[in-house]
């Protein structure tokens, strides 16, 4: 049974560090391997990407090997596998030190990617299959749960909320607190929102006002996506990147740890020099 895990690969280190942010946050680089992510520049992702994300400054590289962007279609299994492993053994293989997560919703996924060396499952289903759920506890591994209402293929079909932001909150520390239940260290836990995720314009907008949970560190997943689109005017997401670095630059003065982003080197100038100024 895959939950089962006897992995020898995992590295099960304490890293809480490299989830909660020291003022600036922590960027995660995003390494698509997959030929019809949202943002076409970051489609056909490789090992070379994600080193030179690293000599950037970015602390994570996220490796994913299926697009969840709306109305996207699922991948196989089989073909998930064979697009992550190959690039997080290359990655693992440039830098022994390096904090690496995979971007999957599929446990025989994930379970691959943490015997080639991944530190942290990036789930944007929130653990919703149980056999990840046991697959986090019995590894040990990092683990980023997200928010999402739906599946991708119709999450963008009138998402409701009474209230988004208590409702996402409460979702998600309840997945984190069972976790920690059952023995998984908090400190290897980060909840992410799921900014586009089953959400509206105002959904988006209310949950990004402050960070998601006072007890485990926030991740943002916002980089080009469609709330800046339709904020700024620019329906292609290769225009987005004022916005996005506007959105980081929130995210840092509401003490977010960490953001998920397509480009690294731009956003941390930009945390940089605001954190200088002010």
């Amino acid at each position: 049974m895959v939950a089962d895990y006897e992995g020898e690969n995992i590295r099960r280190k304490v890293i809480p560090g490299a989830l909660v942010s020291t003022g600036i946050p922590k960027i995660m680089g995003i390494v698509n391997v997959t030929p019809d992510s949202f943002h076409a520049e970051s489609r056909f992702g490789d090992v070379e990407r994600g080193i030179a994300m690293w000599e950037s400054g970015a602390t994570w590289i996220d490796v994913g090997g299926e697009s969840t962007r709306p109305n996207a279609e699922q991948v196989g299994i089989e073909e998930e596998r064979s697009r992550v492993i190959p690039v997080i053994k290359g990655l693992r293989g440039s830098n022994p030190d390096g904090f690496i997560s995979v971007d999957t919703r599929h446990v025989e996924v994930a379970k691959a990617a943490l015997d080639a060396g991944a530190d942290m499952i990036n789930d944007v289903s929130g653990l919703r299959d149980p056999e990840m759920f046991e697959l986090v506890v019995n590894s040990g591994c990092a683990v980023c749960v997200m928010h999402m209402q739906g599946n991708p293929e119709n999450m963008q079909v009138n998402p409701s909320y009474v209230d988004a932001f208590s409702e996402v909150s409460e979702h998600l520390e309840n997945v984190a607190n069972k976790l920690v239940a059952r023995g998984h260290p908090a400190n290897m836990i980060c909840l992410d929102p799921g900014i586009g995720f089953g959400k509206n314009l105002q959904h988006n907008l209310d949950l990004l006002k402050a960070p998601i949970s006072e007890n485990y560190p926030t991740l943002w997943g916002v980089s080009r996506k469609s709330i800046i689109g339709m904020l700024t005017e620019t329906p292609n997401p290769a225009d987005r990147l004022p916005g996005t670095i506007a959105s980081s630059i929130h995210a840092m003065r509401l003490g977010i740890d960490i953001l998920r982003v397509h480009d690294v080197s731009e956003n941390i100038e930009a945390l940089k020099m605001y954190s200088e100024l002010r």
